[in-house]
């Protein structure tokens, strides 16, 4: 039995909608340190031709892409290993004690592989169906800095492809849909 009602459809290579979030929604992104290593991570994915990113957001407590790959649940889950494996490893070596205290308190029992956890579970994923839904979720993911009021323009927000929408280079190469 499926935990949630989001998930990949097999063999799919349409963009998703896909929302990540750090555990107790703790606003880890604010470290532009840690942020870096999600942005690098991306553009690892993004060169090796393992993930097309069409739009993305990095939150202070989560991040929002739109992407597709052959195998785009396989490549998320590499993503969420890799970036909380470094991430934790960033914490470790500055000796941030409370910090790895509330990622090893809110750790899930069955997660008995590891002391710690970085991200809550899944992506939920959200099929694009048509250029309708990929218009209003670019606008949604772009507008999120906005509503938060972080900014007052999308394209001031640095970890945002809004900037790329608007023309200028962001910090991670998207594909622009039109």
């Amino acid at each position: 039995m499926t935990r949630t009602r989001y998930k990949f459809l097999p063999e799919d290579t349409v963009p998703y909608f896909l929302t990540s979030t750090t555990v107790g929604w703790l606003p880890l992104f604010s470290d532009p340190h840690i942020a870096d290593i999600l942005v690098d991570a991306l553009k690892f994915l993004i060169s090796h031709q393992r993930m097309t990113l069409y739009a993305y957001v990095i939150m202070k407590n989560h991040i929002h892409l739109i992407a597709s790959a052959e195998n785009l649940s396989k490549e998320m889950a590499n993503f969420k290993s890799f970036t909380a494996r470094r991430c934790i490893a960033f914490y470790l070596d500055r000796h941030m004690q409370d910090l790895l205290e509330q990622l090893r308190s809110l750790k899930l029992q069955h997660k008995t592989d590891r002391p710690h956890q970085f991200w809550q579970e899944g992506s939920h994923p959200q099929r694009i169906k048509d250029e309708v839904m990929m218009s209003q979720k670019v606008e949604y993911i772009h507008q999120n800095p906005v509503q938060r009021g972080y900014v007052d323009e999308p394209e001031d927000w640095q970890y945002s492809s809004a900037r790329d929408y608007g023309g200028s280079a962001g910090l991670i190469p998207v594909v622009i849909m039109e």
